[in-house]
């Protein structure tokens, strides 16, 4: 049964910003300059963790807060390459490029709404500019099951991508509705299926509770569906509504949304339920098998926390690449720019796109 003192969670209960990175966006200000990001770079020593933004999505799920581009025109995803050529090649140009990668992940957005080839000339891409791979590097990408095939897994077996990340978020057919994701379970399976079937060693589904029309009674349906994944992690998000920052999200009726006091309920049999189902719970909003390598961090003293989430590969020097990434060194944090046409007039005038 779980620890947490839920009492606590009433006492301190105030509005605060998003608690999924530290330091927050809000901390983020233009004291840190383009010219000491470029020198950053070149001085760095650590090794690498490439992170590359993958932005578009071809229609909005309701609840998402990312930073994302919609859109059905295949020639803006082909645009949008030669781009990251453009900065893949700054980028090469102040990193020491036998530096080793020891981290890589696709983020988006949706990073599966791209083709197979175009995954793969990316990443090829990448490998020809930063050769010196760890041999046991994790290389990772979130999928969207909806958007997932089999050529698109073979240029992820191709390159040795060993971990991915699935979004669920509610299998309750009603909540999927009015998120705008339907998405069965079934799909999901299938998508999983894939995954193993081509050797990934660690699969993560993400959840998240809070949205509309979710309770406990439909939460606790959704977990125990879930159970038919069997995935190696578990990642379980509380929904931040924000409407005044995205407009999607003022499609819901406030009305259907669960109370914090049902939210409350929610995450805390959600953490029951996986300890009992033999999973141990990481840091705030995670799970994992005993014997996958997260868990395993916990005990050598190696678990990490940076922009992408819980990792085993801490003190590397992550690099954003694409819009609106974010990257980390040892005294700094970076932001690439927000919009499209700011990111591209910086790599037309030869400067990395530092917000």
């Amino acid at each position: 049964m779980s620890t947490i003192d839920f009492e606590k969670f009433s006492q301190y209960s105030k509005p605060g910003p998003r608690y999924t990175s530290y330091p927050t966006a809000l901390e983020f200000s233009n004291a840190f300059q383009y010219e000491q990001y470029i020198d950053f770079l070149a001085n760095s020593t650590e090794k690498l963790s490439l992170y590359v933004h993958l932005p578009f999505c071809r229609s909005a799920c309701y609840f998402c807060g990312c930073n994302v581009v919609f859109t059905s025109k295949e020639e803006k995803l082909s645009r949008y390459v030669e781009y990251l050529k453009k900065e893949i090649d700054l980028l090469a140009q102040h990193i020491d490029t036998q530096r080793e990668v020891i981290q890589f992940h696709f983020g988006g957005g949706t990073p599966t709404y791209y083709k197979a080839f175009e995954l793969d000339e990316i990443v090829t891409y990448i490998k020809s500019k930063f050769p010196n791979w760890a041999s046991d590097a994790e290389v990772s990408c979130e999928i969207d099951p909806r958007f997932f095939n089999e050529e698109q897994m073979k240029v992820f077996h191709k390159h040795g991508f060993n971990r991915i990340s699935f979004g669920v978020q509610d299998l309750d057919e009603k909540v999927q509705k009015e998120i705008h994701r339907i998405q069965p379970l079934e799909l999901t399976k299938k998508a999983v299926d894939l995954a193993r079937q081509y050797g990934i060693e660690s699969i993560n589904t993400d959840f998240i509770y809070g949205l509309p029309y979710q309770n406990l009674e439909t939460f606790a349906k959704t977990l125990e569906l879930s159970t038919q994944l069997d995935p190696d992690r578990v990642a379980v998000f509380n929904y931040a509504h924000v409407p005044w920052l995205m407009r999607t999200m003022r499609k819901f009726d406030e009305t259907t949304l669960p109370s914090p006091e049902e939210k409350l309920k929610i995450f805390k049999y959600t953490i029951d339920f996986f300890e009992k189902h033999g999973y141990k719970m990481v840091g705030m909003d995670h799970f994992a098998k005993p014997e996958d390598e997260l868990f395993g961090a916990i005990a050598k003293g190696e678990l990490h926390r940076n922009f992408q989430g819980y990792t085993t590969r801490g003190g590397a020097n992550l690099v954003g690449i694409g819009l609106t990434s974010i990257g980390e060194g040892q005294r700094y944090y970076s932001q690439n720019f927000k919009k499209m046409d700011a990111y591209e007039a910086a790599l037309e005038s030869g400067k990395l796109p530092f917000e």
